[in-house]
């Protein structure tokens, strides 16, 4: 796996690029001279995690013959911020799903992902509390 980063502005403004020439813009916060234009790094690592729980989800659902209509995942994560760095010490990921969904099945694909497979949740997990919740919305 290889990234690539350039500067973009005279600030803190980068882009990232990944191998396939996908993108993401990435920017600090006005208060280290940042202008607001991409995702903060932290950001970055929390879309992350929800990314990749939301892969295995819907692969593990999609192998147990559910049918996803819509599939959203609203995160909040805490961090302390009397340390540096101000690491994650709180994450709370509330997965919706639309569909005749079995509920047993999206609660074990759900905890199967956050639980074992999720690589970013095995690696948050070193330092914050992830906690998880779902719901189903016919």
């Amino acid at each position: 796996m290889k990234i690539h980063l350039k500067r973009i502005n005279d600030a803190v403004h980068f882009e990232a690029t990944n191998e396939a020439g996908n993108t993401l813009s990435i920017d600090g916060s006005p208060k280290v001279g940042g202008q607001n234009l991409g995702f903060r790094p932290m950001e970055s690592l929390i879309a992350g995690l929800a990314g990749c729980s939301s892969i295995d989800i819907c692969s593990i659902l999609s192998k147990q013959r559910q049918v996803v209509e819509n599939f959203e995942v609203d995160v909040q994560a805490e961090r302390d911020p009397d340390h540096v760095p101000s690491l994650f010490t709180d994450i709370h990921l509330h997965v919706k799903l639309t569909g005749d969904l079995d509920p047993n099945k999206v609660e074990r694909a759900v905890n199967l992902s956050l639980e074992k497979y999720c690589s970013v949740a095995r690696i948050l997990e070193k330092t914050a509390k992830i906690t998880w919740s779902h719901e189903i919305i016919h």
